[in-house]
């Protein structure tokens, strides 16, 4: 893939896109941070704590690493539960429906940490089109920072992961594309710039990015932040 000095403009050419949901697609930090906190208060952990290490990565292995004394299968069923019950406030992010409108249907797909019914919910529910197969916690055996959730996403889309543009919100999630070997945009709205320094670009958001198609190449242009 070639791309500009990150002070210049970008144009990334590449075969697919893969994108995180929660921080990316969707607006659901707040509904994240009231689910974990619920579900902290409920098991005796401290809720901040939780919060800050629960995102980009699957609940199964957050809650092994807050409570490794319970059943970890059995949590993931009670924050799941909270989480699809909590999703009112949900909203498309800047920039996304135009950028997906923009993109080939058997083009791009959806990476995420969170299980397949809860995926389905947030997508739903924010009234994004929800592709037919895409890439959860329930199909992975190692979730971010690991590279499995994007090697995945790659295959699913049957294409190498060097061809694919990974846009991402979280550290753990660029650690996982970089890992993957993807190149990686992320987002700087949600978390801090210092986290993100695995991404090969930073964008306040998916407003601006803009997407042609001719010949099976996708051509992606944006104007990044300085570093």
């Amino acid at each position: 893939m070639a791309s500009a000095h990150a002070s210049s403009p970008v144009l990334i050419c590449c075969k697919g896109i893969l994108f995180d949901m929660d921080g990316i697609l969707i607006a659901s930090i707040d509904s994240v941070e009231r689910s974990w906190t619920k579900w902290a208060l409920m098991r005796g952990v401290d809720p901040a704590y939780a919060c800050r290490i629960a995102h980009g990565c699957r609940a199964i292995e957050t809650v092994a690493r807050l409570r490794p004394d319970l059943d970890s299968k059995a949590e993931l069923k009670v924050i799941e539960d909270i989480e699809v019950a909590d999703g009112d406030d949900l909203s498309v992010l800047p920039g996304v429906e135009q950028l997906i409108a923009s993109l080939p249907i058997d083009r791009w797909t959806v990476v995420t940490s969170a299980t397949e019914r809860l995926a389905r919910a947030r997508l739903a529910k924010a009234g994004l089109p929800v592709p037919g197969r895409l890439i959860t916690a329930d199909q992975v055996s190692q979730g971010k920072p690991y590279p499995q959730p994007y090697l995945a996403g790659a295959a699913l889309l049957r294409l190498p992961p060097e061809a694919c543009v990974v846009f991402e919100d979280s550290e753990s999630g660029v650690n996982a594309g970089r890992a993957a070997g993807c190149t990686v945009v992320a987002t700087t709205f949600s978390h801090e710039v210092e986290s993100l320094a695995q991404a090969h670009h930073l964008v306040r958001d998916l407003t601006g990015v803009t997407a042609t198609h001719e010949d099976g190449t996708v051509k992606l242009s944006f104007q990044p932040l300085p570093r």
